[in-house]
């Protein structure tokens, strides 16, 4: 069995694609998927599952997302280990200021001319660093009122992406690892 974290990009977000947790765990446990575990409203589901294949798991869940709700909600997965790299490779230098900081995770490696063009950018105070497919952000001001969105990587990278913040990303390692 391979223990995954989902993400799901925008739902329950100022009332949008509203999925209650507790119908969302139950839909993944219908896939089947086990010892499902859902985390705070922004669409973290822990599972275990028999299924290696990333793009088959993701398929699976956005479907099923499909025909019970009826949009189309996009979904990364991690694992454990993935998870606990992007903690290890923090390049925030202040411990500090952790409460600004957010990742930005994307479906896929985006294409290095895109990537090059990105990183000219300078949107101080806010920053940015893109390491493997993780996007690190520093946002003093908060995510809510940051140019550096989910669409603004989206549309720089041509890749689908979600944002979590530092706090939930390492709750999520730690109820993983329980």
């Amino acid at each position: 069995m391979a223990l995954f974290v989902s993400l799901l990009r925008g739902i329950n977000v100022s009332g949008q694609k509203k999925i209650p947790m507790k119908e969302l765990k139950a839909l993944y446990e219908e896939l089947p998927l086990s010892r499902v575990q859902t985390y705070i409203q922004s669409g973290n589901v822990i599972f275990e599952t028999n299924q290696t294949n990333r793009e088959i798991l993701v398929e699976e869940i956005q479907q099923k997302i499909l025909e019970k709700y009826g949009f189309q909600v996009s979904v990364l997965v991690r694992t454990l280990d993935e998870l606990q790299e992007v903690i290890a490779k923090k390049p925030f230098p202040n411990p500090e200021e952790s409460q600004s900081w957010y990742v930005t995770f994307l479906a896929k490696q985006p294409d290095p001319a895109r990537i090059e063009a990105l990183q000219k950018l300078d949107l101080q105070p806010e920053w940015f660093q893109l390491l493997a497919q993780e996007v690190y952000l520093s946002c003093p001001k908060g995510y809510g009122n940051t140019k550096l969105s989910n669409t603004f990587f989206e549309t720089k990278l041509k890749v689908t992406a979600t944002t979590r913040n530092w706090r939930t990303i390492n709750e999520l390692v730690r109820l993983m690892q329980e």
